[in-house]
């Protein structure tokens, strides 16, 4: 398949994205890679790729402009598989129509999480992005607290224990939970998938994490 990477933004990426572009060559997959949101607008451009896979954090002067947003929902709405990775999915405020294409994801003004860290990762065997997935252990952020929509369906969630963490230079109780890091849901006529793993190059390592995303872009591709 024809695969488009964005990526860019205050994350290491320059870990992460150069391992993604690795496992999805090596299963046979072309990729495109780059920071240039523009690139969007081009529906020439963009009829080329069968699946569109987010790597990036677009806030600031990184944020969609108003065009860029239209033409993103367009791409997905009209069948493009979508893969939104990590903080990706993060909520903008000035497009919170974005929520429903992910279904939710990281909010900057609510969400945290606990420091990075070894945790295990629960997969839905019911459902078809894991079935072939065992759960797993893996070093990443375990995000909380976050935006989502009820219809999404979930096939990765984490346990935590209650603590308290220094969040933003004050400390934060994060409460006891099961919480979700993956899902899916339907924007249009276009499979989104989202993953909250992925931080940086040593999430991206985890081998059942690269699995996922393989999986997700099969998945978001087969009508």
């Amino acid at each position: 398949m024809n695969i488009f990477i964005l990526s860019g933004g205050n994350h290491p990426y320059e870990e992460s994205t150069p391992i993604l572009k690795e496992f999805l060559t090596n299963a046979g997959h072309s990729t495109i890679i780059t920071e240039d949101a523009s690139k969007i607008e081009n529906t020439t451009y963009m009829n080329q790729f069968d699946v569109l896979v987010f790597n990036t954090l677009r806030v600031g002067n990184l944020a969609f402009t108003k065009t860029q947003q239209e033409c993103l929902k367009n791409l997905i709405s009209s069948g493009k598989g979508f893969i939104c990775i990590h903080i990706s999915g993060c909520i903008p405020d000035n497009w919170q129509e974005y929520r429903e294409i992910t279904g939710g994801g990281w909010e900057m003004a609510k969400s945290f999480h606990p420091p990075f860290s070894k945790f295990n990762v629960k997969t839905n065997k019911k459902h078809p992005i894991v079935n072939n997935v065992p759960n797993f252990e893996t070093n990443d952020e375990l995000y909380m607290n976050i935006e989502y929509e009820n219809d999404n369906e979930v096939f990765l969630t984490a346990n935590a224990d209650e603590g308290t963490y220094e969040w933003r230079d004050k400390p934060v109780l994060m409460p006891a939970g099961e919480y979700p890091l993956g899902w899916t849901r339907k924007y249009g006529n276009g499979k989104v998938m989202v993953t909250l793993l992925g931080h940086n190059g040593l999430s991206f390592k985890t081998k059942e994490f690269q699995k996922i995303i393989l999986n997700g872009i099969n998945w978001s591709n087969n009508s």
